[in-house]
């Protein structure tokens, strides 16, 4: 039943063809059969969920209607607090957190509109590397290949849902950690204009919440649940006042002004994800009629200075916690990179990186006067291996600046919608995402655009059994 889409199986539970016991027990065997070797999920509570489920039941028995959710089992990413089950954020440091006792409103607001949560999934640690491969509880595999990651670090959000466990995931993106691990996996993965969903307390300025789903409509639906103001969260947005899963079948973007770019300027692609999402690309354009925009642009990178002031708060937290200096072993490796080599930066480095992010900044907001949409691939390459480390040479060039995942960084620094939807599958059989980028506040027209290509191509919903890759989809 897990096979079934997010409002397929609220369709049917809430119609009572199947029952949300049924739907959730289905999900909880699965991953007991499965999850060993992916390790997506960190944490279960198997009765508490079918308690839920059954909770949902009784309100359909009585007349009632659970929501628009009703049902559906989700996980949640360990690094957002969820009623009855620890937030760990991938950390040997945390791993005697106790059980939450309340809700982020974010999780709050699917609770709410009936979702029933099987568990917490993987996330990179404290969110700070390329793949889900930590201390505390392993490697995190691509369902797709188990031998390559699922990228980070929403990784076990995107190895759950691709895999078939659950159909959707909350995540959390502040470079491409919804995005890339959609890419990665073949799924759809958005990270919505920041403020659109009400941030955890604690999340850094470039954070968004979003989700991993298999269809563009699923994720609008949740954007109708998730999304509107929170005292909470001073940054967030008042409600769009439409819903997202209705535009998704009605709004018109023929004409708007679309730019192409292979590499924003300064990243090295692997040549077979460059001709796969320039087919995608060409293809699009012409269903949705849109107006190319063939002026030469180039965009500064900041993927180095983003993850060296991320570093940096990271190291405040842990100093306060007193974990650092003595016991930055206690760190898994990727995370641990960026903490030493940002412990070397000077406050004039430093200065100088917050200026390189304004510019970017700058050149995002004079691109979107004259644009409506950016795309370009998702990343630079394909999935590396699970344990890592994120590649430094790509294509035969030095990929140490960018490694796989510098275009993502535009939607994160500049708050902008961006949604990466599958493009294609390599000569290998593993995925390659497409993003899809627009100006601020216009969530809408990205996910109109994702739709419009989801109706031209349909996408593989799951990966191949196995865990060896092979499906014939090309896009």
């Amino acid at each position: 039943m897990t096979d079934m889409t997010v409002i397929a199986i609220a369709q049917s539970i809430r119609g009572g063809s199947c029952s949300a016991v049924e739907v959730v027990s289905t999900a909880l065997d699965r991953i007991a059969q499965q999850d060993s070797l992916l390790r997506a999920f960190v944490s279960l509570d198997p009765e508490s969920s079918r308690d839920a489920a059954r909770r949902i039941d009784e309100i359909i028995a009585r007349g009632d209607d659970p929501g628009p959710l009703a049902g559906v089992p989700v996980g949640i990413k360990d690094n957002e607090a969820c009623a009855g089950f620890p937030t760990r954020h991938g950390s040997l440091i945390h791993s005697d957190a106790g059980r939450e006792t309340r809700d982020s409103e974010h999780v709050r607001r699917l609770r709410s509109a009936g979702a029933v949560f099987v568990g917490k999934v993987a996330t990179a640690e404290f969110g700070l590397d390329g793949v889900t491969h930590t201390l505390a509880h392993g490697t995190t595999r691509n369902p797709w290949r188990l031998s390559r990651t699922p990228g980070g670090s929403s990784g076990g959000s995107a190895a759950a849902v691709a895999a078939g466990l659950v159909p959707l995931c909350t995540g959390s993106d502040a470079l491409g950690s919804i995005r890339v691990p959609a890419g990665f996996t073949g799924l759809v993965g958005m990270k919505p204009s920041h403020g659109r969903i009400p941030r955890a307390h604690g999340f850094r300025d470039t954070a968004s919440l979003g989700a991993l789903t298999s269809t563009v409509l699923d994720t609008a639906r949740y954007l109708d649940v998730v999304s509107g103001p929170h005292n909470g969260d001073r940054m967030s947005l008042p409600r769009a006042g439409v819903s997202y899963e209705n535009l998704t079948e009605s709004l018109d973007i023929q004409g708007l002004r679309v730019a192409w770019s292979s590499d924003l300027g300064f990243a090295p692609v692997e040549p077979q994800v460059l001709t796969i999402c320039q087919h995608a690309y060409r293809r699009i354009v012409d269903a949705a009629r849109l107006r190319i925009i063939d002026d030469e642009f180039t965009f500064t990178n900041v993927y180095c200075e983003w993850n060296a002031l991320a570093a940096i708060e990271l190291i405040g937290e842990l100093e306060r916690a007193a974990i650092l200096p003595d016991h930055l072993e206690l760190i898994s490796p990727g995370p641990r990179s960026f903490i030493e080599s940002a412990q070397r930066l000077t406050l004039c480095e430093l200065s100088v990186y917050r200026e390189r992010i304004r510019r970017l900044e700058a050149e995002v907001a004079t691109f979107f006067e004259t644009a409506d949409l950016l795309i370009t691939p998702a990343s630079c390459c394909t999935a590396y291996p699970a344990e890592g480390p994120m590649p430094t040479v790509i294509a035969g060039r030095d990929a140490s600046r960018t490694h796989a995942e510098p275009f993502t960084a535009i939607g994160s620094i500049c708050w902008n919608p961006s949604i990466s939807v599958p493009a294609g599958l390599t000569r290998e059989g593993m995925p390659v995402g497409l993003l899809v980028t627009g100006p601020r506040h216009r969530d809408d027209v990205v996910l109109r655009l994702a739709r419009i290509w989801e109706q031209e191509s349909p996408w593989p919903r799951t990966a191949p059994p196995n865990g060896t890759g092979g499906a014939t989809w090309q896009g």
